[in-house]
């Protein structure tokens, strides 16, 4: 299968917001193999402390959520292969790191200058990468894309643009924004959660008798946070919500935000359950990075959203597939976003992949909760200056080490270059070990750089024109 397309790369972007409208569906034609439908939801800024079957808070209540998990497998080490929406998103559809791509920050974004210069990036998915939607289509599922993309040059989007979800293997979408701010409350659904829900729910109904996939990606619970105040008021009155902070680790807007949403995965998995559809459905929850935070060093995982601490990349994960995964079972080996191209693809009997997929299949870890995947280390790259985030950084994770890079201080030599992280004795990243472990430093910073050279990583560049404040 062969697609067409350029790849677009450019010095700055324009911001402009868009609308969601609901194309024509082009209907797949069923085969004779049974094959596997695949329901992916996808959360929009959603820590792993959030998701109540992790056992971390009691703070916010996820019943839908964690009853996938108590059905299925919940992983313990699931990464995000970037700290931020569009690379991830770019991983899940291609399979590959987003360094690859050259696709590694939000799109639309523009370049940000500080003691280093941003390297070109592109500002949209080409339409030369045979996503997770083509491949699929192409073996005979219908696919439907409901919520939001955000992978095209801007958020303008219009039926069958190119490099809108049409031109990228989708037949029903419906694209949605979350709310521009927080000054229009009328109504209730400000990130279109029910909208999303509902479309969802019937394009499964009309492709019940065919192998579907259907993409789900909430806005929820990404800013501006708006919910109804009598659901909100309920978070703020539990004894341990952060209600003076606005972005904090108890967040009772986000809770909110999460029980509509968590609902919402309820109805959903409901209606998989009364068409019958249990037996042959792969469930994945999952989330593209992590929650947005004011201090980022204040409870669980250290960061949060938009950078390489674990807070802003270790993510929920949860699977779910009736017969074929354990009920309640717990996988600790490590996953990352890329590898959910290849292991659909081998649920659907599908051999000729794309060249280049950076992604493992999962399939063993179905078969064996405590078996562990073929391969070294997994790896981030993100050579940018982002306004939440603690950035540039590139990073790896070899077993239970993980070295980080601050490309400022290494590009120049200065001290603080490198972090070494033993996570399993330390998750919370409190303790550099590069100064009293040289030698796995050393290693790990060799199997960084030997990466970024396969995967064409593009660098920082030192700005001679920068001048210090």
């Amino acid at each position: 299968m062969k697609k067409k397309g350029i790849n677009y790369t450019t010095a700055a972007c324009c911001i402009a917001l868009g609308h969601f409208a609901l194309p024509s569906c082009n209907q797949v034609k069923p085969d004779n193999q049974v094959k596997p439908n695949v329901l992916f939801i996808l959360a929009d800024d959603l820590a792993r402390h959030q998701v109540g079957a992790y056992g971390e808070t009691n703070f916010y209540e996820t019943p839908n959520i964690d009853r996938l998990a108590e059905n299925g497998m919940i992983f313990m080490n699931a990464y995000a292969a970037a700290p931020v929406s569009s690379p991830t998103r770019a991983s899940i559809m291609t399979g590959k790191y987003p360094a690859r791509i050259n696709l590694t920050i939000n799109i639309p974004n523009r370049y940000r200058r500080g003691r280093l210069n941003t390297p070109p990036f592109s500002i949209m998915l080409s339409e030369s990468e045979i996503t997770m939607a083509d491949i699929l289509r192409e073996n005979g599922y219908a696919t439907g894309h409901f919520g939001k993309w955000h992978l095209n040059v801007n958020r303008d989007y219009y039926p069958n643009r190119p490099g809108d979800p049409e031109s990228q293997g989708f037949d029903v979408v419906l694209h949605t924004l979350k709310p521009e701010n927080t000054d229009n409350t009328t109504g209730s659904d400000w990130h279109n959660t029910d909208l999303i829900t509902e479309h969802s729910i019937s394009f499964i109904e009309k492709n019940k008798d065919q192998p579907f996939f259907c993409y789900v990606s909430y806005n929820a619970i990404h800013r501006p946070e708006l919910e109804r105040d009598e659901l909100v008021n309920k978070y703020r009155a539990k004894p341990d919500a952060d209600n003076d902070e606005l972005y904090g680790y108890n967040n009772p807007v986000q809770a909110a935000m999460l029980e509509t949403m968590d609902n919402a995965v309820g109805r959903i998995v409901d209606h998989i359950e009364k068409l019958g559809l249990s037996e042959n459905t792969i469930i994945v929850f999952y989330s593209e990075n992590g929650q947005l935070l004011t201090d980022k060093a204040s409870q669980g995982f250290r960061g949060s959203k938009a950078d390489l601490y674990e807070g802003g990349i270790r993510m929920p994960l949860i699977i779910s597939w009736n017969n074929n995964i354990k009920p309640g079972s717990v996988n600790n080996d490590l996953v990352i976003s890329n590898d959910f191209y290849p292991t659909f693809c081998e649920t659907a009997g599908i051999d000729d992949l794309p060249k280049n997929i950076d992604g493992v299949s999962l399939v063993p870890l179905f078969e064996d909760p405590g078996s562990k995947l073929e391969r070294e280390a997994i790896f981030w790259h993100f050579p940018h200056y982002h306004h939440l985030g603690i950035c540039p950084q590139g990073a790896v994770r070899k077993g239970r080490y993980k070295l980080i890079e601050n490309f400022e201080e290494s590009l120049y030599n200065e001290p603080g270059g490198w972090e070494l992280f033993d996570l399993e004795n330390d998750p919370r990243e409190t303790t550099n070990l590069v100064d009293s472990l040289p030698d796995v430093t050393e290693q790990l910073r060799s199997t960084l750089q030997i990466w970024r050279r396969n995967v064409g990583a593009q660098m920082m560049t030192k700005n001679p024109y920068y001048r210090s404040q």
